[in-house]
């Protein structure tokens, strides 16, 4: 009886770790046609998180967006940047040479978990694509009520236009250069 005790707790604990909160950005859709492509993504929170101003998600290395071309749901702030920003406990994978989305919560009034926070949106001039990756910090709201909590996780974004792709085409070509140059001197 005492094992058996002992295993339920150890059991119950193990899932209390598993029960988290995250904010999980998931990509819905992508419509239209080329040179105009809307990627669509929804966003939920999950149990025992808030989303308080100042949390956010990133979308890493998505690539160039028509300008202007976002729409979030109210309280919400759209930007744009090289490399971030990331919450401070997960580190992703993040190519400095192209650009990522961030959407941050402006609102006043907090949006308690479980919850749907909505359609997230850009257009950009292709529908290929692949695996990225996202970030997202909000706030705990039940166990340790107040702090920050990170999650990192993978999502699909735009396979990158070709001219994101020609630093990296460049290098292969130096390195083939270099490589035929040798050859020849030897």
């Amino acid at each position: 009886m005492r094992k058996a005790c002992v295993l339920g707790l150890v059991l119950f604990g193990s899932i209390s770790f598993i029960a988290r909160g995250d904010i999980i950005p998931t990509l819905s859709s992508v419509t239209g046609s080329s040179p105009n492509f809307t990627w669509n993504y929804s966003a939920n929170v999950t149990v025992d998180e808030t989303i308080n101003t100042g949390d956010f998600f990133t979308i890493y290395d998505f690539g160039t967006i028509a300008p202007g071309s976002n729409t979030q749901p109210t309280g919400w702030t759209f930007s744009q940047a090289l490399v971030g920003p990331t919450p401070s406990l997960v580190t992703p994978t993040d190519n400095a040479s192209i650009l990522n989305l961030t959407w941050t919560y402006s609102g006043a009034a907090p949006i308690n978990g479980s919850a749907a926070l909505g359609m997230f949106s850009v257009i950009t001039s292709t529908d290929q694509l692949k695996v990225g990756q996202f970030t997202a910090e909000a706030t705990r709201s039940s166990a340790n009520a107040g702090t920050k909590v990170d999650n990192i996780g993978a999502v699909s974004v735009p396979v990158p236009e070709s001219s994101s792709l020609l630093p990296i085409i460049g290098v292969f070509v130096a390195a083939a250069l270099s490589r035929l140059v040798r050859r020849q001197h030897a």
